[in-house]
Parts: structure tokens; sequence; C-alpha cells
């Protein structure tokens, strides 16, 4: 399908105020013309929003340079090369934590997650500063099983991992992150830039004391037709999720006398 770009008669949205501490951060790859539409649902919901383009080469990067243009609350940051979403999302929050951010709600620039749903996240996230605010998915019954199954192998795992720390759904990306708590955990270690990222974030920051709040979303599977795309390669991205299950798994047991002290109240919340 050809990438169609933004028309320049396009009106304004009309967001909500700008938030001075919380924002809208959108890693884009190559997802053709459904993000310009996702920008917009999401500057109708929200000010500020910012997308990092992560080396696409769908021409959708400029089209998402001349909306910018337009649009005081709308940044777009352009990675020279493809990196992985979690890199995209490190990008952003290096970037954010610099402006003075202290909270970001990730999603998919595809469609598939509800900019209708972003105010009420936001609000969650002020009223609990210290949580993330994960998404859980609502799905509709066109949606692929294999998809909607398969996450229960990880979910388990990271119930596991965290010794049932309350992570109601460890993949959907629809989440709302504390930026200087989720920088630290990426910082430090070499992992969580790719497909590997929505899981195990949730799992390093509830190690690292971060509660979890957990709020009903819808999500949507576009198929080609409605512009629908989808990275996802089986093979791949089962094994880069096999890996890290087992890395986590033995962060897990290095652990365990902390998180048992945790579940027990005998220990503190870093």
């Amino acid at each position: 399908m050809p990438t169609k770009t933004p028309e320049a008669h396009d009106p304004p949205a009309t967001p909500a105020p700008p938030s001075s501490s919380h924002l809208v951060l959108i890693p884009s790859y190559n997802p053709g013309p459904a993000v310009y539409d996702t920008v917009r649902a999401a500057r109708a919901a929200w000010a500020p929003v910012w997308v990092v383009v992560d080396g696409s080469d769908d021409g959708s990067a400029q089209g998402l340079v001349d909306m910018a243009k337009r649009d005081p609350q709308l940044r777009v940051i352009v990675l020279p090369t493809n990196r992985g979403k979690g890199a995209a999302v490190l990008a952003g929050l290096d970037a954010a934590q610099a402006a003075g951010f202290s909270h970001a709600l990730t999603m998919d620039s595809d469609g598939q997650h509800p900019a209708a749903s972003i105010a009420r996240f936001m609000a969650e996230s002020q009223a609990h500063p210290r949580a993330m605010i994960l998404g859980r998915p609502v799905f509709d019954a066109d949606a692929p099983q294999l998809r909607v199954q398969g996450r229960k192998i990880s979910n388990a795992w990271a119930r596991l991992e965290t010794l049932g720390a309350g992570i109601g759904d460890s993949l959907y990306g629809f989440r709302v992150y504390p930026v200087a708590a989720l920088r630290e955990v990426m910082v430090h270690q070499r992992w969580m830039r790719r497909f590997d990222f929505d899981p195990e974030a949730v799992v390093r920051l509830s190690w690292a004391g971060v509660p979890a709040i957990n709020l009903p979303a819808p999500v949507r599977y576009l198929d080609a037709g409605e512009g629908g795309v989808s990275h996802f390669n089986y093979l791949r991205d089962n094994l880069l999720l096999t890996w890290m299950h087992l890395r986590l798994v033995l962060g897990f047991l290095a652990r365990l006398p902390l998180l048992l002290a945790r579940r027990l109240g005998l220990g503190r919340w870093e």
C-alpha cells in the first residue's frame, strides 16, 4: 500500500492543556499511513505527544515532521537506523528527562492502542506517581487466538519472576511509566532494546520496587486492508522472549530472598 502523507490543510487537533509532567511517547517503525491517525488521536487526547521514528524508510518520518511543523505540542525525534522498540523508547526517555518530564505513556503507532484511554491512564498516574499504570488488554472477538493465547505463557512467567507482584499483562505496551525509574533500569543493562522491552520493563521495574496498577483497555488487531502492520516474527521474537525469560528467571532466583521479604511484609520497597 503506498504511503499517504498528512494533508497540509488538516485542521489542528484540540487537545487537553499541555502537561508539564506527563507526555505521550510513540515509538514508530514503518507503520504506514496509520501513524498519522494515531498521532492525531493522541494529540486530540493529550499534549504533548512525542514520536520517536526508529529508522523508518516508508516515508512516514517526513510526514510526521511536516505535522510537527504545524503543531507545537508534537515533537518528532528521528533515529538514523532501526534499533528496536526499546531503544526508541529509551531515546525518548532521555529527551523527556532532559526536558523535565516525570512520566511517559507509551503506545504503538499502528492504531492498536486506544487513544481515548490516554486521559484516564494519565489521571491514574497523576494520582499514583510512584506506580506504573499497566494496560490490561480487552480483546475483540476477532483477535488472533494465537496471539491471545500465546501471551498467557509470558504472563505466567512474569508472575513467577515477580513473585506475584500484580502485573496483569506483561506484553501490552499501552502503559504509563515513571521516566527516571525506567531509565535507571535500562541504562544499567544491555537488554530490553527490541521486542523484549515490554515484558522485561515491567519485571525489572517490579524488582526495583515500582508497584503496578492495572487498568482495562481495548486493543485492536488491524488487518492489512485496515492499514495494519506487524513486525512480529514468530521464530525470531519467540526465541528472543525465551532468552529473556531465562535471564529473568536467573535474576529472580538471585533476588528471591528480597522478594519473599517484601511479600511477607518484612522488607521495604526500594
